[in-house]
């Protein structure tokens, strides 16, 4: 293989995901695809697709994010179709105010980057530890970072900023909202699905184990239901979504630690908070038991109250899109939602929602309703195919 690819890197607290697409120009499809999981304890080398086919799961030895970089690395230069690294993306979970679109990485964004940590502290150290591990082991090589926050960075003031004092707010509590680069997918493929209507009101459901919506009009984020960190808004696997911030005061106050609490919002709540047993909606579906069946309730309820509270801010709805994990895989959720939502107009062919692919409303129905798979590795490798393009070029030649 000797066409140089693009590597694109997601760096989570475990993992190191990853794919690789064509420099040339990014493919829909990616080259590569796989992930290093359990990093820092029985870490494995999951392979998902590669050209030969030969996908499979091994251990691997990486304690830390940059031993898993090395392992993706020396599995690289193994492969025999010799991958080429011509340039790298890596999907930043926050830009703040700084960062409004993608950029290329040098030694002043990664000290901008660095002084954003307090503001993501469970997401940056491990985004920004993916980066400067593959500069350590390629430093020639052009890096960009690509920021969930940025979608949403011109949000109208009335959904940017909290009723808060303004000394708050000059450090830097404001809504960010977050799945930007799948939302900004979503906008780019709409065309393609709604004709006409792609630069309407539409609402985006982005449902997985970290879920928000987001309420697009001109294809340009207006509202979204995350805000500050992502653990407002809806319910998520172990998030809790929109909560009274008394509350937390209140758990201050009898004694908990700010280390406990945030360990409790971030990763003890949500549908395994409420179910007892899961934070997986495969799981929970399947159970009988009354605390799983409230869980699932739940979810469905307020994400349907999200759909009409940003139905509002749009003045109405033409089109409603499901994506992400449960929003693309469930249809027994999508029935409930748009069951829920008919006093928006909402309804769906129900043989057409079972197969889940495209438009899941009747033809010709007003508001509509769509699957639409999001694809947010492939955004970051089209916007380092932008920014790297030249650099690129002129190491072919």
């Amino acid at each position: 293989m000797d066409t140089p690819l693009i590597l694109v890197v997601n760096a989570g607290s475990s993992s190191l995901k990853f794919a690789l697409y064509d420099a040339g120009s990014p493919a829909v499809e990616a080259r590569f695809r796989g992930a290093i999981r359990d990093i820092g304890t029985d870490a494995r080398f999951e392979l998902a697709f590669c050209p030969d086919d030969n996908t499979g799961s091994w251990r691997v030895e990486a304690a830390d994010h940059h031993q898993a970089m090395a392992e993706l690395l020396r599995w690289l230069e193994q492969h025999p179709s010799r991958p080429r690294i011509a340039g790298a993306g890596h999907r930043v979970v926050h830009g703040g105010d700084l960062f409004s679109r993608p950029v290329l990485l040098n030694s002043s964004t990664l000290r901008q980057l660095d002084a954003l940590i307090p503001l993501a502290p469970l997401h940056l150290p491990h985004n920004l530890a993916a980066i400067r591990a593959l500069s350590h082991h390629y430093p020639s090589i052009p890096q960009v970072a690509c920021f969930d926050t940025a979608f949403h960075h011109d949000m109208p003031p009335v959904e940017r900023y909290f009723a808060i004092p303004h000394r708050w707010q000059d450090m830097g509590v404001r809504r960010y909202g977050f799945h930007g680069l799948s939302y900004e997918y979503i906008a780019e493929v709409l065309p393609e699905h709604l004709g006409k209507w792609a630069d309407g009101r539409v609402v985006v459901a982005h449902l997985g184990s970290g879920s928000s919506l987001c309420a697009l009009h001109g294809r340009r984020s207006v509202a979204t239901t995350m805000s500050f960190t992502p653990l407002d808004g809806v319910p998520m696997a172990t998030r809790p979504g929109t909560l009274d911030p008394g509350a937390v005061l209140y758990l201050q106050q009898q004694g908990l630690s700010v280390e406990a609490i945030a360990h409790g919002l971030n990763f003890e709540s949500g549908l395994l908070g409420l179910s007892g047993t899961s934070g997986d909606m495969r799981t929970l579906l399947a159970s009988h038991q009354p605390a799983a069946r409230l869980a699932v309730d739940y979810y469905i309820h307020h994400v349907h109250r999200a759909i009409g509270s940003l139905a509002a801010a749009l003045g109405g709805l033409d089109a409603l899109v499901f994506t992400a994990g449960i929003g693309e895989n469930a249809p027994r959720i999508r029935q409930r939602i748009c069951d829920l939502g008919s006093w928006l107009g909402l309804k769906l062919d129900n043989e057409a929602n079972v197969t889940g692919k495209g438009r899941i409303s009747p033809k010709h129905w007003h508001p509509s309703a769509w699957v639409i798979p999001t694809d947010e590795e492939l955004m970051v490798a089209r916007h380092t195919y932008r920014l790297t393009h030249a650099l690129i070029q002129r190491r072919k030649e």
